[in-house]
């Protein structure tokens, strides 16, 4: 681990300018970043550690029936937050689908948002990587990559987004609120990430020394409660990344689907979101047919990246599956995740 200077700031205006300078990183819990400087993969100069900011560990409940959730909210304090569950119970899902109660309790919305990707040649410093140091190559397209990208990747880079709890943010237009150099702006969160191009590098859209400083989840989010699920496949059955994820949520109205949101995770270097799919089911009766149909229009553009074409019919089981889960209703108490003590079943009912 390289030397750096450590900042502790007290507002957020001055924690903006303290990052604004080349070289910089922030530090919340940091469940990510600390394995990153002990690697080497990250040698920030100068840490900027946010986690006595006041007023970013709230979540707040809006006027109209949206929330704000702030940057430091601990994922474990989001996850079992009752209102909050069973507003948003597939975000809640995802967030208790993702690593230990330990590093749930120390992970923090901003941080798990910034979170970098688990591609072992990112992380391993003999490796080329184009995302760790631009033009060196990707030792991955010819190496171990069963567990890459089957969407929207390039040929300088076939990694994937780790994060569960994105996932469904996306299907629910969560937006993302910002503070820089420049003042204050908004983010939907399916243009935080970004994908690998010419310039994976990039991994989103803020500018530099920006801060998330909070998470506002809208109104219309809400109306999903009823008939929304996160579901996750994983080759370990616990503590592990996803192969592929899945969030789906529906509104049904007599007996029709008013609304449909569907999002992956696991098959692309930012969390996917399936409009055509979701625009299939619109206005359509709920049956394993639809489904399937909306399924195949989910992975329509996939293709392998190397070794991994069976993740494409991975994904496409899981969006039925997820669908099929949302449909049968959200439950009154979350089921137990595989391999927990608390499981009254062998995971089958997590299964694609």
């Amino acid at each position: 681990m390289n030397r750096f200077d450590y900042i502790r700031p007290n507002s957020v205006s001055e924690a903006v300018a303290a990052a604004a300078v080349p070289g910089s990183s922030y530090l919340a819990g940091g469940t990510n970043l600390l394995d990153l400087m002990k690697a080497g993969t990250a040698r920030p100069e100068r840490i900027v550690d946010i986690t006595r900011l006041p007023g970013l560990d709230r979540i707040e409940w809006l006027p109209d029936g949206g929330a704000r959730i702030g940057a430091l909210v601990r994922n474990s304090d989001l996850a079992y937050d009752e209102r909050f569950a069973r507003t948003f119970p597939a975000i809640a899902e995802a967030l208790l689908s993702g690593a230990s109660a330990q590093l749930r309790n120390a992970a923090t919305v901003g941080g798990n948002l910034m979170q970098r990707t688990r591609c072992a040649y990112f992380h391993d410093m003999a490796s080329a990587c184009n995302r760790r140091a631009p033009g060196s190559g990707c030792d991955a397209r010819d190496g171990e990559n069963r567990l890459h990208a089957v969407l929207g990747w390039s040929e300088k880079c076939i990694a994937t987004h780790p994060s569960d709890f994105c996932v469904p943010l996306v299907t629910l237009d969560a937006v993302v609120e910002v503070q820089g150099l420049h003042g204050a702006r908004e983010i939907p969160i399916d243009l935080l990430h970004v994908l690998p191009g010419a310039t994976p590098e990039r991994e989103t859209g803020l500018s530099p020394g920006e801060l998330i400083v909070g998470l506002r989840l809208p109104a219309e989010a809400a109306g999903f409660s009823r008939n929304a699920r996160y579901l996750k496949l994983r080759e370990r059955t616990s503590y592990a990344f996803a192969v592929v994820s899945a969030a789906a949520a529906l509104e049904i109205e007599d007996g029709a689907i008013r609304r449909a949101r569907i999002a992956l995770g696991g098959v692309a270097a930012k969390p996917w979101r399936a409009r055509t799919a979701e625009a299939s089911l619109e206005g359509q009766r709920p049956s394993p047919q639809a489904f399937a149909i909306a399924a195949d229009l989910a992975l329509a553009e996939a293709r392998p990246s190397g070794d991994n074409a069976f993740k494409i019919e991975l994904a496409r089981r899981i969006v039925v599956r997820a669908l099929s889960l949302a449909l049968e209703g959200t439950p009154e108490v979350m089921p137990a995740l595989p391999a927990s003590p608390f499981a009254i079943t062998s995971g089958a009912n997590h299964a694609a």
